[in-house]
């Protein structure tokens, strides 16, 4: 079997990953707060770890790796979008989470073997919660269950913090009835207008922190092999769920191994919607940014190094794409079969190596050059998959991923949309837009769509395009 290596937040170093079972493979990973679209920071966690099921599936068997991806649907954020918008919070989640599901897709995720949402599983928390208050790990008090930190002689191993530290060096909130600054909230009292459920401590609503613990110990046992997410995620809340989930269920330990990916920046600035540099994945793609292309910007960066997204990166990935593009459609070859195709050992070396993507994406430029026969396109192509980025070369199931198709097949395009950008400019000018107009009326008679927007001029075929025609218009 191939020897996979992960960095594992927990030892601080890279080990070899050995499986609780080989038969039987347990990956949990932090999914969304439902209330709105997801950002493309977002996006990050979804394709490193899909990229690692992907992995495991190819090494340990597809039936032999479960991998579990909550949804939080119950919280203040899903709460006040309500309140703001006049909806009912279950049309909120239902409309998000389809919205996260469609646009993960996009960026080529496989969808999880689970995708449990918290709603399903408040009876699980309630029985956690009370096994952890009747082990003395927790306690009741004015309509709240709060977990005793410093009851668990561990808290803080996995970020490396001491307890007394933190609450010297930060704000800690001091509620009347907590015993200690530092424990965490299990469960809250709700009000008549928020979402409640009965409880041995009143009608109330989960903690954050619970809500996974409770998941994972129905979906995937007490101790299971991996449990990844955002770093920004490493504390509280995978610190708390360590906490509570091993003095519920007596274990040394939730996971095996703790993964965690690196923040994303735009242009060398933390994304924020003060700097004007926010945007989500579906801004991308209705801008004509395919989901390919957002998938192969992610995989250039090593997932533990902190993302830098920018627009040099966006124009040479599209360009690798469009080239490979050109490979697969040349010759009739897109539409011979290439099923049979190996993954190349050399990408499945380099993620086997603490998913080292950006290695991998390099290996996939020498496959590229050196493919000469269908034998090598159809290695390629299978290399393609094990990284998510080849299913739509073939099916053309992207409306964007088409366009960059087009601009392959057709070079031509551009250099006559640049004609048209630039007569339009000095038509802006000049206030004569007679050039313009005739323009666009000749590719229009050659069956191209014209769009035209602030951010500048394309050219879509569209049906009745006649490509032996372009020549002409040069």
């Amino acid at each position: 079997m191939i020897e996979i290596k992960l960095y594992n937040t927990k030892s601080r170093k890279k080990e070899v990953f050995e499986p609780i079972s080989a038969e039987d493979v347990r990956m949990y990973v932090c999914g969304p707060t439902v209330y709105d679209r997801a950002h493309i920071g977002n996006a990050r966690p979804v394709i490193v770890f899909d990229v690692l099921f992907r992995l495991l599936r190819h090494v340990c068997g597809e039936k032999h790796v479960t991998y579990v991806r909550n949804f939080t649907d119950v919280d203040d954020k899903i709460n006040a979008r309500a309140a703001e918008s006049g909806r009912s919070i279950g049309e909120i989640t239902a409309e998000t989470t389809q919205w996260y599901l469609e646009d993960m897709a996009e960026v080529g995720a496989l969808e999880p073997t689970h995708m449990p949402r918290a709603t399903g599983y408040i009876g699980e928390m309630i029985a956690m919660i009370e096994a952890l208050i009747a082990k003395d790990h927790a306690y009741a008090a004015e309509g709240h269950a709060l977990f005793r930190v410093r009851s668990y002689e561990n808290y803080g191993a996995l970020s490396g913090r001491d307890v007394d530290d933190m609450i010297a060096g930060a704000r800690v909130e001091v509620a009347p009835y907590k015993e200690d600054p530092m424990d965490f909230v299990l469960w809250k009292p709700s009000s008549e207008d928020q979402p409640g459920w009965d409880s041995p401590w009143g009608r109330g609503r989960p903690g954050w922190h619970i809500e996974c613990s409770a998941m994972a110990k129905a979906l995937l046992g007490d101790v299971f092999d991996i449990h990844g997410g955002g770093l920004d995620l490493q504390f509280p809340h995978h610190e708390d769920e360590i906490a509570q989930s091993c003095c519920a269920n007596g274990t040394e330990e939730m996971a095996r191994f703790w993964m965690h990916n690196e923040m994303l920046q735009v242009e060398g600035k933390k994304m924020s919607k003060s700097l004007g540099n926010f945007f989500t994945v579906r801004d991308l793609l209705e801008q004509g940014v395919p989901g390919e292309v957002i998938r192969f910007v992610m995989l250039s960066t090593h997932y533990r190094k902190p993302m830098d997204w920018t627009e040099k990166k966006r124009e040479e990935a599209e360009r690798t794409l469009r080239k490979w593009t050109v490979g697969f459609t040349r010759d009739g070859l897109i539409n011979k079969r290439l099923a049979d195709g190996v993954p190349d050992k050399g990408v499945i070396d380099a993620l086997a190596d603490d998913l080292n993507t950006s290695l991998a994406i390099t290996k996939l430029h020498e496959l590229f050059n050196g493919a000469k026969t269908d034998q090598n396109w159809a290695n390629f192509k299978a290399t393609l998959s094990l990284l998510g980025l080849g299913e739509r070369y073939n099916l053309g199931a992207s409306k964007t991923f088409t366009r960059i198709m087009d601009k392959a097949r057709f070079p031509e395009l551009q250099e006559l949309s640049d004609r048209l950008s630039r007569a339009r400019k000095a038509a802006m000018q000049s206030k004569d837009f007679s050039e313009v107009d005739r323009l666009k009326a000749a590719f229009i008679e050659v069956g191209l769509e014209v769009r035209m927007s602030k951010d500048g001029v394309e050219l879509v075929p569209s049906a009745g395009f006649d490509a032996g025609k372009l020549e002409g218009l040069l």
